[in-house]
């Protein structure tokens, strides 16, 4: 029963976000069991530049070992990529995946000149920093001690990253990412003289969105009631013969 519930909700989740949180456990999964290394997956400008590429995408992927920072960080990761998803970005597939290229690209260029191996915890906090700045009255409440309303999450999740010993630059990263991407999407386009900057492909379009309802259905026959408009063909029937026999009657 447990495992139907699970398996259910996994399919139920939005493409992107099943993608991305389905890669991440994976990766953590594959360097507990030692199928892979730390090393092989952190951040490395100069290995990356020596063909090892594959460091740009995992990178994003490693949050750590199995352990309480860990569960923590991918329910955060899981929650706001699948709320996003499902909310702002409903039926936009193809915008959702332009922002995680435009937020990981930013990261990675940020990266390049400073000192940090993994981006995966900078990356979900970009995602929690779109969430809220589009989600302003929704009240929140953290572990049941602190209440607020949803703008002012990233900051507590800065403060509670300190209680658990994390970089807290990490974190500002992932807020100045969240902010460059929020500007651009949603304030600026709306200033005067404004323009949206960030443009989807129509590539990515076709491959990801689902295809709009179109309204040029047109009902059948047997759909309208009264089956194939029999009622109103046998009065259109009658006026016609009533019509004839006065013309009949007329030039008599």
């Amino acid at each position: 029963m447990a495992y139907q519930t699970l398996r259910n909700e996994y399919l139920n989740t939005p493409p992107i976000t099943r993608a991305y949180t389905t890669a991440c456990v994976i990766t953590t999964l594959a360097v507990q069991l030692e199928l892979a290394s730390p090393f092989q997956l952190y951040f490395n400008p100069i290995l990356i530049l020596k063909g090892q590429i594959w460091r740009l995408v995992t990178t994003f992927l490693f949050f750590g070992t199995f352990g309480f920072n860990f569960l923590f960080t991918m329910i955060f990761t899981y929650r706001y990529c699948r709320m996003l998803e499902e909310g702002s970005f409903r039926n936009k597939s193809s915008d959702f995946f332009m922002m995680f290229l435009f937020g990981a690209t930013l990261l990675i260029i940020i990266a390049f000149f400073v000192n940090i191996l993994f981006l995966g915890q900078a990356f979900t906090i970009m995602l929690v920093y779109v969430w809220s700045r589009r989600n302003l009255f929704v009240r929140m409440n953290f572990f049941g001690l602190l209440n607020f309303q949803a703008p002012y999450l990233p900051w507590v999740l800065v403060a509670f990253s300190v209680l658990l010993g994390n970089a807290i630059y990490v974190d500002l990263m992932g807020i100045a990412v969240g902010h460059i991407y929020y500007f651009l999407e949603d304030v600026f386009p709306n200033q005067r003289g404004g323009f949206k900057i960030l443009k989807t492909p129509n590539v990515l379009k076709l491959l990801l969105d689902e295809l709009p309802e179109t309204g040029d259905y047109q009902r059948l026959p047997e759909d309208n009631p009264g089956g194939f408009d029999w009622g109103n063909r046998e009065i259109a029937e009658d006026n016609g013969r009533n019509e004839n026999q006065q013309n009949v009657e007329n030039n008599q």
